[in-house]
């Protein structure tokens, strides 16, 4: 059983909102929001519709679906005419909250860097500013993670 990334949003009474199910993550392409839009009433919810959107909502947040909560990308991978019929194909990652973690590296700082314009070029045009640190990223569970291959709802090609 995987467990959710995000608690439940309580509902209010405002016009057009709607309470929000605690929920797992799913990271899609842009490109589907407006099949997203078409499913509204049949259980999606635009995160302008959650009771406080702009507390409860991630930037890259689309909406919700029952318990997912739709992260979209312009990065999502999609591959493109591979359907049998010739469609896009479109990967969307679910995640439970085990499924991955963030490691810190022992033993090392992070150092931050910053060199002025007067350092970096002959007419001091560029600058650094940077971040260096050791961390990793590792699946931790793979079992809490699954691949939902979908082609659109409707012909609108992009």
């Amino acid at each position: 059983m995987a467990y959710k990334f995000m608690s439940g949003i309580e509902g209010m009474d405002r016009f057009g909102t709607g309470p929000v199910r605690s929920a797992y993550f799913m990271l899609t392409s842009t490109e589907l929001q407006s099949d997203f839009d078409s499913l509204v009433g049949q259980g999606f919810l635009s995160q302008w519709n959650y009771p406080t959107p702009n507390a409860s909502a991630l930037p890259s947040e689309y909406g919700s679906v029952f318990n997912i909560r739709i992260l979209t990308s312009s990065e999502a991978p999609v591959a493109r005419g591979t359907s049998a019929n010739g469609q896009d194909v479109y990967y969307s990652t679910v995640l439970g909250k085990q499924a991955i973690t963030h490691i810190n590296q022992d033993g090392y700082s992070m150092n931050l860097i910053y060199r002025d314009p007067y350092y970096s070029g002959m007419l001091a045009q560029n600058a650094t500013l940077a971040v260096k640190f050791a961390q990793a990223q590792a699946i931790t569970q793979d079992t809490a993670i699954r691949n939902i291959l979908s082609t659109r709802l409707s012909s609108v090609n992009y």
